[in-house]
């Protein structure tokens, strides 16, 4: 699917029928999502521009994530897709030539749709792809911020479940987990936006009106950078509160083992000395030394526990 925004007098139009690409003046942004072979040829030969594929789009090199040529540049960055269990991420590549903005994508994603509604909205701030590209980078931070803010919402969440329970649960250590592994991948995901804005803003081919909006585009993300750092160290220690919880609980059952054993050790020598086969031990004949035994095996014992409960071991 293409879709084609062109500006028309002081209004912003849509057009979805890519023959119409050549007739078209006031181009603004051309948008190829899931776009068939066709298409993409279609749009490379009226426009005179060139798309990666989908194999160079997602390289990590910083020769394949931005590069100008021909008067254009070129940028690729991944945005991130909510999912059940995570979020996966989103590779989209960026052209501007001409001040048309060019957008490559496979699938869909809710940073489009929230761009495009704000078109409708306030039409006339919209000059060029420009202004477009730059709403499209303003929104994805938005809602990387809301991301954020919501796993905020959940580590707090999380950090009162632990403080409630006495014993810690596996599953609260796995969204420990779960919340960390996310966290990372927003703070990889931002810093391949601010990697390639901050190569744009030295680009001779981006209006020089324009920058000092992608420079508060770019403080922006240093804060969401700020703010991801601060949220991973808050994860590592509830993680370490966790385990040091789970610690303490292994210690109270070693300590409750360790207390039954030595409980046990003088009634077991007890019986060890008077177990032993010889005519010699006291109490072998005598009428009582079996009952003698016992009170003996259990005086000990007991006087152990005293002694433990007496200095609050126990």
């Amino acid at each position: 699917m293409v879709r084609i925004f062109y500006k028309h007098g002081k209004q912003v139009m849509k057009e979805t029928d890519v023959r119409e690409l050549g007739l078209l003046k006031n181009l603004m942004w051309v948008d190829l999502q899931s776009a068939t072979s066709d298409e993409e040829e279609w749009v490379e030969t009226k426009c005179n521009i060139s798309f990666q594929t989908p194999q160079e789009i997602v390289e990590i090199e910083s020769s394949a994530r931005y590069f100008e040529q021909n008067n254009t540049i070129n940028a690729n960055s991944n945005f991130l897709l909510s999912e059940n269990d995570g979020y996966s991420f989103y590779p989209v590549s960026f052209l501007i030539r001409d001040n048309i903005l060019f957008t490559f994508r496979q699938g869909d994603s809710k940073t489009f749709a929230d761009t495009v509604k704000k078109i409708k909205i306030g039409e006339e701030v919209f000059k060029d792809g420009v202004d477009i590209l730059l709403v499209l980078l303003e929104t994805r931070i938005e809602s990387d911020a809301d991301l954020l803010e919501a796993m905020s919402k959940e580590v707090k969440n999380i950090s009162r479940t632990l403080s409630r329970e006495k014993k810690p649960k596996q599953d609260s250590l796995l969204r420990i987990n779960n919340l960390q592994e996310n966290t990372m991948m927003i703070r990889e995901s931002i810093i391949d936006k601010q990697r390639v804005l901050s190569q744009i803003l030295r680009s001779i081919y981006f209006p020089e009106d324009r920058k000092e909006r992608l420079r508060i585009v770019l403080k922006d993300i240093s804060s969401l950078l700020e703010y991801t750092t601060f949220n991973f160290e808050r994860l590592e220690y509830l993680q370490d509160t966790f385990m040091g919880l789970i610690n303490l609980e292994q210690n109270e059952i070693i300590k409750i083992f360790t207390v039954v054993t030595i409980c046990f050790l003088p009634p077991t020598l007890i019986a060890g000395v008077f177990g032993m086969n010889y005519p010699l031990i006291p109490t072998t004949d005598h009428p009582f030394g079996f009952w003698i035994a016992v009170i003996l095996m259990v005086t000990s014992s007991l006087g152990f526990l005293f002694f433990f409960k007496r200095r609050k071991w126990i």
